[in-house]
């Protein structure tokens, strides 16, 4: 099993760095990114601390590389944050210098395209979460979720083994950051499925994977997807960004992992609850249920036929809906079939 270095946590007062390696929508729409910076001292009470390139627009692939860089390396700051996700930052992957990170590990905040920068942290043996950016689950309309601010705080602060529980509501149903007033529109909170669990085993391992999106061109380049032997004992975690992924991109992943062996190397699968629903594509709640059981349908079946006995379990607060567990990638999970239970290591 692979093994991950054990980094420090935080206290309050601590300063944290505060950077844009993917959208530049920080620049774009900086009224959101205030709110979250406010929410991060008041909520967390750490402080934010930006870098020459966190709001600029259009910034290039070595300017956000160079912030990433330049985070890592400054010792007044003790956890690196994305302000949100994006499209390319697998391209500036190369601009960075693995030695330095190595010699200044922190704990870096991010989920969506920001799973190449944690995919790439996760092979030099540096844990990082998946989940928290600025502009999302910090500068949420009506206030930071309590179930966010809940695994935020384990991230941040806490040691030790705690649940991965069931949020009674989410939210998918995003409002257009283009206008200053939509932060004073509350978001519309739906009620939340159960749980899918398939399998009876209990399992345990080190979590690793991330957005599917991003995991279509990690799985294209292959110039940052793990080693075969360091995928032994590991869970493996997806979520879909948007409603516009269609249920056959996440076969394609899923049977390209499997015909590589490695559903005989996850000891389980976890799967984040898809967001159904865009700004470009507002579907009807009965779509957006339609879609969720396609994609849920195809999953238990494309991982069944690699693996008969793994627990897989969908439908859990992690990705691009709300709120939010921020999961611990290269942290311990526990599964609990007998139980229906689940258990994560910050």
């Amino acid at each position: 099993m692979k093994e991950f270095k054990k980094l420090p946590k935080l206290t309050k007062g601590d300063a944290v760095s505060i950077i844009s390696p993917s959208a530049d929508f920080a620049g774009r729409w900086p009224w959101v990114l205030e709110l979250g910076l406010d929410r991060l001292e008041s909520e967390l009470g750490l402080i934010p601390k930006e870098y020459p390139h966190t709001r600029k627009l259009n910034a290039n692939l070595k300017e956000r590389a160079d912030d990433i860089m330049q985070a890592f390396s400054d010792p007044g700051t003790k956890a690196v944050i994305a302000t949100i996700g994006g499209q390319d930052q697998i391209k500036l992957l190369k601009y960075l210098d693995k030695k330095v990170l190595l010699q200044n590990p922190k704990p870096f905040f991010g989920f969506s395209d920001n799973t190449h920068l944690g995919n790439f942290l996760w092979n030099l043996g540096i844990p990082s979460y998946y989940g928290g950016c600025i502009l999302t689950q910090y500068a949420f309309e009506q206030g930071m979720q309590n179930f966010t601010i809940e695994y935020l705080k384990h991230a941040f602060f806490d040691n030790g083994e705690f649940e991965l529980k069931r949020s009674p509501e989410y939210n998918d149903i995003t409002n257009d950051w283009a206008t200053e007033k939509s932060l004073k529109t509350p978001r519309l909170m739906e009620e939340n499925e159960q749980w899918y669990w398939s399998g009876s085993n209990n399992a345990e391992g080190i979590l690793w994977g991330g957005c599917l999106e991003s995991m279509v061109v990690q799985s294209s380049t292959q110039i940052y997807m793990p080693k075969d032997e360091d995928l032994d004992g590991t869970v493996l975690f997806l979520e879909s960004a948007d409603g516009n992924t269609r249920s056959w991109i996440a076969e394609y992943v899923l049977t390209g992992f499997g015909e590589r062996g490695w559903f005989d190397k996850f000891q389980a699968v976890l799967i984040g609850r898809p967001k159904a629903w865009e700004l470009d594509l507002q579907i009807k709640p009965t779509e957006k249920t339609k879609y969720r059981k396609e994609q849920r349908d195809m999953i238990f079946s494309v991982v069944r036929n690699y693996n008969k006995d793994i627990p897989i379990i969908q439908n859990l607060d992690f990705g691009h809906t709300d709120p939010q567990v921020v999961l611990p990638k290269g942290g311990k999970v526990k599964i609990l079939s007998d139980s229906k239970k689940i258990f994560l290591n910050y």
